[in-house]
């Protein structure tokens, strides 16, 4: 039986690549994000490559009157949704707690913490209904460790982390299997939006070591779906092998 996954950020990085592993493995997608383009363009290329249905929904989670005209709203047949993928978040700006921009501050909370919230809050009633489904919250190792000038970015990744373990404790009655998903250093458009679009600073965070790709983060995604049902990996850190710590690295 054919299973609907729904997946936050999917026109780029890790929600893109996640998008078109899932694709090959028969679900149904429902990919939500900010850029209609990209998220038409990514439709057809998945229709015409499998047998696959793709839904998208333009909005930005930061609004939960957008995320509930949109998720909560379904039409019937998308309505039972096995798997979230709240992948949605970023990162903005890189400074000290004293010269940090409140905008910057902002879009980080409104997004990593409060989208996730606003997503699960209005998909998670019909898991619990069913008793069944599965959420995955992509989180950060800045969710286990603070660096310097990190300071608002890794305390929403530190609330991802908080409320991954709270879904654990609050939906185990319900046959609901969540995981927390924690990449290090991945390239993706992840450096150049935090540097607002300064692609040359951006390039130089990969410099020296070979980061995490989206696909290798795509392919835990699968790994972790793929268990069986009574197997629940809750909490993942995957690292670069040049990595060992959120600021310490081999370079060559």
């Amino acid at each position: 039986m054919k299973r609907t996954a729904l997946i936050t950020g999917a026109t780029s990085g890790f929600g893109e690549a996640i998008a078109r592993r899932l694709a090959t493995e028969c679900y149904d997608l429902i990919l939500a994000g900010r850029r209609q383009e990209r998220l038409e363009a990514l439709k057809t290329e998945l229709e015409a490559n499998g047998d696959v249905k793709v839904l998208t929904l333009c909005f930005d989670v930061r609004s939960y009157e957008d995320v509930e005209k949109n998720l909560g709203h379904l039409p019937d047949e998308w309505k039972k949704v096995d798997v979230l993928i709240n992948n949605a978040g970023l990162a903005v700006g890189l400074a000290p707690i004293h010269e940090g921009n409140v905008d910057d501050w902002e879009r980080m909370i409104d997004t990593n913490v409060k989208g996730l919230l606003y997503v699960t809050r209005v998909i998670s009633p019909g898991m619990v209904e069913r008793c069944s489904g599965h959420i995955i919250n992509i989180g950060s190792i800045a969710g286990r460790e603070v660096y310097p000038n990190g300071n608002v970015y890794c305390a929403t990744k530190h609330a991802v982390r908080a409320l991954s373990q709270a879904m654990r404790l609050e939906l185990v009655p319900y046959g609901i299997r969540t995981t927390l998903i924690a990449p290090g250093a991945a390239e993706t458009e992840f450096s150049l939006v935090r540097f607002k679009g300064d692609g040359q600073r951006a390039d130089t965070v990969y410099q020296g070591f070979e980061p995490l790709t989206a696909q290798d983060i795509a392919d835990t995604v699968s790994y972790v779906l793929s268990a069986p049902a009574h197997v629940d990996l809750q909490d993942i850190l995957i690292m670069p092998t040049a990595q060992a710590a959120a600021t310490v690295f081999h370079k060559e």
